[in-house]
């Protein structure tokens, strides 16, 4: 007996056995159908198994974003040493649908992802988006991969050094017919309240914040380099491991650099907007406030053919 292994295109048959080896096995036949060759070929497919997904939809309705969202997937980055960090991303990929498709072809997403290398670089990035909207047929399209950054920070005083981690995502959008990328950073602070330090007779209060930056450019810019940029901003940067000298120094350092949401975003943004390499940004800042049950916010965006927005 023999078991029939039914496919609708040859590259299906080169992809699983790379996992199988079952061309020379006497067990399996390979039945393939290429759809796209003969009407024969594609009645038979039909015939088979139907495709929902390519069958007309009557309510003349686009869909603006359709595909998969928070895969997680192996990638490699490289840093501004020249070490190689391997850590895990979460992938959202979304296709434009014309009015006219009922769906799209979700496995084809995950595909994608899976037929490249086993780890994605940075580097394959856009590869992956051409890909995407190539094998989905479409021309607008939107991927983002969000993972965790980290760079080797050297104490203030002891000299010390430890890991602090940074959320980054890269994100992809093909638009009329041009790819944009952008980078997206989160960096956590300190922040101490300019106003409590002014009423108050002892100390002020000061939580931890995170600033947030989206930003476009025209050449590539390390992830290390918006980060120190960030940080200086803050009342204070973070660290790892912090020894006595070091604790002493933060605590005064963010006493005598007091800031507000307001002065933060404001900071942030007179900063990049002296950087030419930087087309447009959105930074924002969100304060954890040590004395309330919520959080300080605060945004600006700008677009330098525009102006502020």
């Amino acid at each position: 007996n023999k078991i029939a292994i039914i496919m609708s295109w040859p590259r299906e048959i080169d992809m699983y056995s790379k996992f199988l080896d079952l061309r020379d096995n006497p067990t399996f036949d390979f039945i393939v159908n290429d759809i796209k060759s003969t009407e024969k070929g594609r009645n038979q497919s039909n015939k088979l198994i139907e495709d929902v997904q390519n069958t007309p939809d009557k309510r003349h309705l686009d869909i603006d974003k359709v595909g998969i969202k928070a895969i997680k997937h192996p990638i490699i980055v490289k840093d501004k040493t020249g070490l190689i960090q391997h850590t895990n991303a979460t992938f959202s990929m979304y296709v434009h649908l014309p009015h006219n498709f009922k769906g799209t072809h979700m496995s084809r997403f995950v595909e994608i992802l899976n037929e490249n290398q086993r780890e994605i670089s940075v580097a394959s990035f856009e590869d992956i988006l051409k890909e995407m909207l190539q094998r989905l047929e479409s021309k607008s399209g939107y991927l983002e991969m969000q993972f965790t950054y980290f760079v080797n920070k050297k104490e203030p005083v002891s000299g010390f050094e430890s890991l602090m981690d940074y959320e980054v995502s890269f994100i992809g959008e093909m638009i009329n017919g041009k790819i944009i990328n952008t980078t997206k950073v989160i960096v956590p602070v300190t922040s101490l309240c300019p106003c409590s330090k002014k009423i108050s007779k002892y100390g002020a209060h000061n939580q931890r914040a995170h600033i947030t930056l989206t930003l476009e450019t025209n050449e590539f810019m390390w992830i290390e380099d918006i980060i120190e940029q960030i940080e200086k901003q803050a009342s204070c940067e973070l660290y790892g491991i912090l020894k006595r000298p070091d604790e002493k120094y933060v605590t005064e350092k963010a006493y005598e650099n007091p800031k507000f949401v307001e002065d933060i975003v404001r900071d942030v943004a007179v900063k990049f907007n002296e950087d030419e390499r930087i087309l447009g940004y959105t930074v924002e800042s969100e304060n954890f406030e040590s004395i309330h049950n919520h959080s300080a916010y605060a945004m600006l965006s700008c677009d330098k053919d525009k102006k502020n927005v």
